[in-house]
């Protein structure tokens, strides 16, 4: 039995798939298998995945029986031997010691899950300027109600009993499945530690869901619904914050004219004080949204680096 179940919801990703499974074989931490759920790819998704498990054992591949991302992890979380479920998308890389610092976090036992920095990149890792941060503490329902600090599936891992606790995720959402998830563990009690270094590299699309920001914003009312069963509503500054994070995803994933601005007026219109700190993401994001369009995107995605 493996340490580490890893499970790869794949659709349509032969053009990344390869570079995803070389960054799970390069870890220090060997001790893993990879369960790579193939979701009707049309494209030689499946053909890719059949050829790298016929080189390396650990690499198992399914099909889902139902539809969607969601879905597909929690079939793949359903057929996982070990005691530790990690998530990786199949156009996401890991850094090579995230095993190594999920391995140290979880000899506590007290750990349920434990989740890294994401650094945000085009076409290659090694020129990301974009990299998110962490808390101080492990992650609660208020936290979660303004800025997500997983970012993204790629970046959590947990015990797989504790997985099982809390029924999955859900598939009908399509944005915001993770944050719903999340709330949902946290609630329930769930200790979600933060790991203070970058352990996920975070492939940014432009025409992807990443790039869908009304849909996240409408998806995020769902998991609200989750948050309220918990005795918890987002509050002004709350709503600020998470106004903030979708005008700089905006920005990142090029939408920074009318989009970036709205979103980010809009959040400082609720909380001024709380949308500017800490400075460096509140003004930079601001200073973004106001002169996108003439900025080179270099200097856009610095401007909210951190």
């Amino acid at each position: 039995m493996p340490r580490f179940s890893i499970i790869v919801p794949c659709y349509q990703a032969a053009k990344t798939i390869a570079d995803t499974l070389a960054s799970l074989r390069a870890q220090t931490v060997t001790d893993w298998e990879a369960l790579c759920v193939d979701d009707g790819s049309t494209d030689a998704t499946y053909a890719l995945l059949r050829t790298a498990a016929a080189a390396d054992p650990r690499i198992r591949v399914l099909e889902n029986p139902g539809k969607g991302p969601s879905d597909a992890r929690n079939h793949g979380a359903a057929q996982a031997s070990g005691e530790l479920l990690a998530f990786c998308d199949a156009d996401d890389l890991w850094a090579a010691d995230k095993l190594a610092a999920l391995e140290a976090a979880f000899a506590d036992p007290a750990c349920d899950g434990a989740f890294g920095r994401v650094s945000f990149f085009e076409r290659r890792a090694e020129d990301a300027r974009s990299v998110s941060s962490v808390p101080s503490a492990p992650l609660s329902i208020p936290m979660l109600l303004g800025e997500n600090p997983v970012c993204t599936m790629s970046n959590i891992a947990l015990r797989a009993r504790v997985f099982a606790q809390s029924g999955g995720l859900r598939r009908e959402m399509v944005h915001n499945e993770d944050l719903d998830w999340l709330i949902r563990l946290v609630g329930m009690g769930a200790r979600i530690d933060p790991i203070d270094r970058v352990l996920v590299h975070y492939r940014v699309s432009r025409s992807g869901l990443s790039a869908d920001i009304e849909r996240m914003r409408a998806d995020r009312a769902m998991a609200l619904e989750s948050a309220a069963r918990f005795g918890f509503q987002p509050d002004a500054q709350a709503e600020a914050v998470h106004l903030r994070y979708l005008a700089r995803r905006a920005l990142r994933v090029g939408l920074g004219g009318t989009t970036a601005l709205g979103l980010a007026l809009r959040g400082l219109a609720l909380a001024p004080a709380r949308f500017l700190t800490p400075m460096h993401r509140g003004c930079g994001t601001l200073a973004g949204a106001l002169i996108a369009p003439a900025l080179p995107a270099p200097m856009r995605r610095a401007l909210f680096s951190r």
